[in-house]
């Protein structure tokens, strides 16, 4: 079971999931800082290393576009994308707290699988 990520950790993790659907290589730490509005590329390095050690992310060397989503193939990733996408959506809706409960756990279930 993997550890509970943080919201900014989240945030990171979603962002970092579209980014590579839609250009097919990771964001350099660069782009993740000014795309989500941190002050410094080490803030995107402690974050990126805390998802890394939860399991949620892996890099297959020290080079600036080597991140990836740990143990999910494309599919898994869409689905895991969409429910986050959907969560937000909702939560920025004011959506109905026990949809939201429910949803929640159904993202920490796919996740845990």
């Amino acid at each position: 079971m993997r550890e509970r990520t943080s919201k900014k950790q989240q945030e990171l993790l979603q962002f970092i999931t579209a980014f590579l659907q839609e250009h097919n290589y990771a964001p350099s730490y660069r782009e993740v800082m000014v795309a989500l509005g941190y002050k410094s590329v080490s803030t995107v390095a402690v974050h990126v290393d805390g998802l890394i050690a939860k399991g949620y992310l892996t890099k297959s060397d020290k080079s600036a576009r080597s991140i990836r989503i740990a143990g999910e193939s494309a599919n898994d990733s869409d689905k895991l994308m969409w429910l986050r996408t959907e969560i937000a959506r909702r939560e920025a809706s004011g959506a109905d707290a026990e949809v939201l409960a429910v949803l929640q756990r159904a993202l920490e279930i796919l996740e845990e699988a």
